[in-house]
């Protein structure tokens, strides 16, 4: 089970950072995974936002780079995303996710930045 946290609402320009816990992954699993934020707005697909890997390789979409860091704590079994700067245009639901055959998504959480 992945639980989202941190979502809210940010004038542009701020900052917001988004935690996700893997409350049921045994750690030495968990640490294996490779993990990523994607969003979705309303009528749209869901969008990779970024993405690590258990060597802790990182990878994000044009429109985030510079802006967003995604990092991992192992030991916790958390991923976070820290977003900067950030625009209207980043408006969206946050899903985290384990990137295996068959994706395990959480709830989701709101991100709402006003210009």
């Amino acid at each position: 089970q992945l639980v989202e946290s941190g979502g809210g609402l940010v004038q542009a320009g701020g900052s917001l950072r988004l935690s996700c816990h893997a409350q049921r992954a045994i750690f030495s699993v968990f640490s294996a995974y490779t993990m990523a934020w994607y969003r979705q707005t309303p009528g749209n697909q869901r969008d990779l936002v970024a993405q690590i890997d258990n060597d802790y390789r990182t990878n994000y979409a044009d429109s985030v780079q510079g802006r967003f860091t995604i990092s991992r704590d192992n030991s916790r079994k958390r991923v976070y995303l820290q977003m900067n700067n950030m625009m209207p245009e980043d408006t969206a639901v946050y899903y985290c996710g384990i990137m295996e055959t068959h994706p395990v998504w959480g709830q989701g959480t709101q991100v709402t930045v006003s210009s």
